[in-house]
């Protein structure tokens, strides 16, 4: 496979179909967390969407330190060296160890303030806590998985990443009972159960990618000097990562901020919200994988200076992910009641979740617009363009449009959701115009 000479329509594919059933699974790996948590109570079932918002943080960095690991490292293979991709790889590993340390231990200690400012008080506290501080204690498991990804992404391979995510998916499904229960002799740990369950699937992913990555031909003879820190080359990582990080921090503000307006209609708005969302993200799947694969190509191709590749790789991806969601928003339309029965039997909280879909069935087809530019962008090394984006559409936007709709128009929860659908199209069009501009005309 030529990232700079195949045919970019067959390239697509090829990188974003495995990419997007492995985080099918992915998604699925929360679907069932979600629904054993609503096994537990209600309770339990708001402390994963009261503990997201702080989780992605953790997610956050290392999606950005991954995205800026494989653009760089993208762009050195398109130029013809590997050495430098080599690099950028065994840096970036300094860089999570570091990074995923210092966000476990800042963890502990603004959790409980930050969960007591979204309203958990006493039982509810405890039981948001039991599941953030075992998660917190995996921190660095996430990171380090999704650096050895970005490794394999960058070469166009993205087989080995999803095969761990379909392996997690079923480990996660074993454990999950065992842990939360105190099945064969273990305590009964509950919520926190779930979270053990997890962290233990992201050291096994962390083993199990660090094998494959040694059988590569890029990394096959790397060595401990490789690991020595290189102040230089940690500076351009910090140069991609950074931006990149902080446009997915947004998200896990724009979380926090839904959640606070949200919170305002009690807990069963807040459980109805994170069962919504992720069934929107059950959907999105086959668009993400198209993120993956505009980043790779475009980055390989950027590095080769092949501009007219680059924007036919932007444009055949922004077609090809609005045209999928424009049929999934449809289908989200359609099954949007039956969905949420299946994780709960609370009125109330079928009721907010069932309004939510409805909103976001028109609102699918903008995310992809929005995500394969601002991953074009990031593959030609411009991060802070998704940056801006992200600060408008997660922070400025909403704290004008959601209390303007929500209270000013006395909308309600329909205000929260429906501002949703109002300020990502508002985003994904000004994505579009950027885009347009720094690659559609080749500049």
């Amino acid at each position: 496979m030529s990232l700079t000479n195949d045919p970019i329509a067959q390239l697509t594919w090829r990188i974003a179909m495995p990419m997007s059933v492995g985080m099918f699974f992915n998604t699925m790996f929360n679907v069932v967390d979600t629904l054993c948590a609503g096994w537990l109570s209600t309770d339990a079932l708001a402390a994963l969407s009261l503990s997201f918002p702080v989780f992605f943080i953790v997610l956050a960095t290392g999606s950005g330190l991954s995205q800026g690991t494989t653009a760089l490292m993208a762009n050195a293979l398109g130029a013809g060296d590997p050495a430098d991709a080599r690099r950028v790889f065994t840096q970036s590993l300094l860089f999570a160890v570091a990074v995923g340390i210092v966000l476990s231990f800042a963890g502990w200690l603004a959790a409980p303030s930050l969960f007591r400012l979204l309203g958990a008080e006493g039982d509810y506290l405890r039981t948001v806590l039991a599941f953030m501080n075992v998660t917190l204690a995996g921190g660095l498991f996430y990171l380090l998985p999704m650096v050895m990804n970005a490794a394999l992404t960058a070469q166009g391979e993205t087989r080995v990443y999803r095969n761990f995510l379909i392996g997690g998916f079923a480990a996660n499904i074993a454990l999950n009972p065992v842990l939360m229960w105190g099945w064969f002799g273990l305590p009964a740990m509950g919520v926190g159960g779930i979270a053990l369950a997890t962290v233990l699937v992201q050291i096994g992913g962390t083993i199990y990618l660090a094998r494959c990555l040694l059988k590569t031909h890029l990394l096959s003879n790397i060595s401990r000097g490789d690991f020595r820190p290189q102040a230089a080359v940690l500076r351009r990582i910090a140069g991609q990562a950074v931006p990149a990080a902080l446009n997915m921090l947004t998200v896990a503000l724009g979380v926090f901020v839904i959640t606070w307006f949200v919170k305002h209609f009690g807990k069963e708005a807040v459980a109805a919200s994170g069962i919504a969302m992720r069934l929107e993200q059950i959907v999105l799947m086959p668009a993400i994988g198209l993120n993956a694969a505009v980043l790779t190509i475009v980055g390989q191709n950027h590095g080769a200076g092949l501009v007219h590749r680059v924007r036919e790789a932007w444009q055949t991806n922004v077609k090809f992910g609005a045209g999928l969601m424009g049929i999934g928003g449809a289908l989200v339309w359609l099954v949007r009641e039956p969905a949420m029965r299946i994780f709960t039997s609370d009125a109330a909280v079928i009721g907010h979740g069932r309004d939510y879909l409805l909103a976001a069935s028109f609102t699918l087809a903008a995310y992809p617009i929005l995500f394969v530019t601002v991953f074009a962008m990031q593959g030609i090394k411009r991060p802070a363009y998704g940056l801006w984006i992200g600060i408008y559409r997660q922070i400025a936007a909403p704290l004008t449009v959601y209390p303007a709709l929500a209270f000013g128009l006395g909308w309600g929860l329909w205000g929260v959701w429906w501002g949703i659908c109002i300020v990502t199209w508002s985003a994904a069009l000004f994505a579009l115009g950027w885009g347009w501009k720094k690659i559609g005309r080749g500049a």
